[in-house]
């Protein structure tokens, strides 16, 4: 297995490239972001879904399948009929909560100029 070079974007191996591929979808920001709020209960299948508007059952456990191989997210299930599923951030989650926290920052401060800008591009 080849290195990528730290920072060479163009490189599939990159980490930070492989990070975007990972988290860089609204599903996989929004659901770090209510389980980090709720921390540190659990959140169970159904509350996270009624707090995520727009997303679907499937999408949902597509998302969090991958946030719990990633080791982001803990699963815990009740052996109860039906069983119950419990989610929570794990400790490497939670590091990962400060940084997309300065990108919803940054995306409040300036989407109204990219929206702006976009309006203008268009007329041109």
């Amino acid at each position: 297995m080849t290195t990528a070079r730290r920072g060479d974007l163009f490189d599939p191996q990159c980490p930070t490239r492989q990070l975007l591929d990972r988290v860089g979808t609204k599903w996989t920001s929004m659901a770090i972001k209510v389980l980090a709020d709720a921390a540190p209960e659990e959140v169970r299948f159904g509350e996270l879904r009624r707090r995520m508007p727009g997303i679907s059952q499937k999408m949902l456990s597509v998302t969090l399948q991958s946030l719990v191989r990633d080791g982001l997210v803990a699963r815990r299930v009740e052996p109860t009929v039906p069983p119950a599923v419990h989610y929570r951030l794990t400790d490497l989650g939670h590091s990962l909560d400060g940084p997309l926290a300065a990108l919803r920052t940054w995306a409040e401060t300036h989407m109204a100029t990219i929206e702006h800008n976009n309006l203008t591009y268009a007329q041109d």
